[in-house]
């Protein structure tokens, strides 16, 4: 199994992809829960959680994903979840798919995204870019 891995790429000022790879379980949920208060600290509202390399997650790790979707929404922002596979799976079975907006990519969970556009416009310094360029620059195709 590859080790537990959380990386935050923001932009602007209130937008953030959390890439998050490994297992999400009772050892690992924690730095998740911290991660997200972390960035709402420093005044990101709007987070899209990139699970694709999340190879297993527990009660425990679905739990901190519905806090951090709590503490987001208490301050008016969102979380998007952007997951297939078993991972996917999971949100079906305990209906936590209904809770959560789930996107196929994180093209997909930013595109059309009013917070995010305007995240992207103001770090476009003159430069027309896309939901799709602002991934390509930071590997999350």
């Amino acid at each position: 199994m590859p080790p537990f891995h959380l990386e935050s790429i923001t932009a602007g000022a209130d937008c953030a992809v959390l890439r998050v790879a490994g297992e999400v379980d009772v050892y690992t949920a924690p730095q998740l829960r911290e991660r997200v208060i972390g960035l709402l600290a420093g005044g990101v509202r709007h987070i899209v959680a990139d699970l694709r390399e999340v190879d297993f997650l527990d009660s425990t790790g679905l739990g901190a994903l519905v806090g951090s979707l709590r503490r987001l929404r208490q301050q008016d922002g969102s979380l998007k979840l952007v997951t297939s596979g078993a991972i996917l799976k999971i949100f079906g079975l305990t209906g936590l798919w209904h809770a959560f907006a789930l996107c196929p990519s994180v093209p997909d969970a930013i595109a059309g995204d009013q917070h995010w556009q305007a995240a992207l416009a103001r770090e476009d310094r003159g430069e027309e870019r896309g939901a799709e360029d602002w991934c390509r620059e930071h590997g999350l195709l």
